[in-house]
């Protein structure tokens, strides 16, 4: 039977932000066929770099790997949303982040592939920033990180999960960064619809 094993940060630990309601973690158990099973690694604040520590955590009867991470390490860069830059040196500073998110996240997905086990893996969504000037702005910047993942997930045949399109209306937040539980209903539903895919086909994206 399945055993999921969710990695990451608090888009899938994410019980501190939803005032009692589901987190991600009951919502995916919720869905799960009798006999099934679900855990969480998942640490709320983490980062790219804290993802081998977590794999080491893996159950040895895990058969499913769900990782969702990068937004904590696009939020320590976004004080570049608000420099006052050229457009040159803009491009440049992006540049730059994009080559160091990209080694960090291969870092991190190679260590969830050295488990051999199935690997799902997640964009990061856009967000609901209450100013829509930086909303749009921020949306922009992280077509950066997004690019990294999606091409790793190519790359590799990866299942991906474009959060982006599943969290896109404002009750899915319970904050500007965090999943409510209406978005963790939804994203729940794209964890349990990724152990379809058949092992060795394409990458595959879920969307909704």
């Amino acid at each position: 039977m399945p055993h999921l094993v969710l990695l990451g940060d608090s888009i899938f630990d994410n019980a501190h932000y939803t005032e009692g309601g589901p987190d991600v973690i009951s919502q995916v158990r919720d869905l799960l066929s009798q006999g099934s099973r679900a855990s969480l690694l998942a640490v709320d604040g983490s980062t790219t770099e804290s993802i081998p520590s977590q794999v080491q955590q893996i159950p040895s009867d895990a058969t499913h790997v769900v990782l969702s991470v990068g937004g904590n390490d696009a939020i320590m860069k976004s004080d570049i949303l608000l420099k006052p830059l050229s457009t040159t040196k803009a491009l440049s500073e992006l540049a730059d982040i994009s080559e160091e998110f990209e080694c960090k996240y291969r870092i991190a997905v190679a260590a969830c592939r050295k488990t051999g086990l199935p690997i799902t893996i997640c964009t990061i969504y856009n967000g609901n920033f209450p100013d829509p000037e930086y909303q749009r702005l921020a949306s922009s910047a992280l077509t950066v990180f997004n690019d990294v993942i999606l091409r790793v997930g190519f790359e590799f045949g990866l299942t991906i999960i474009d959060l982006r399109l599943v969290c896109s209306a404002p009750e899915d937040y319970a904050n500007p960064i965090e999943p409510s539980s209406c978005g963790g209903a939804k994203i729940a539903r794209c964890i349990v619809a990724s152990l379809d895919r058949k092992e060795g086909s394409e990458a595959r994206v879920i969307a909704a």
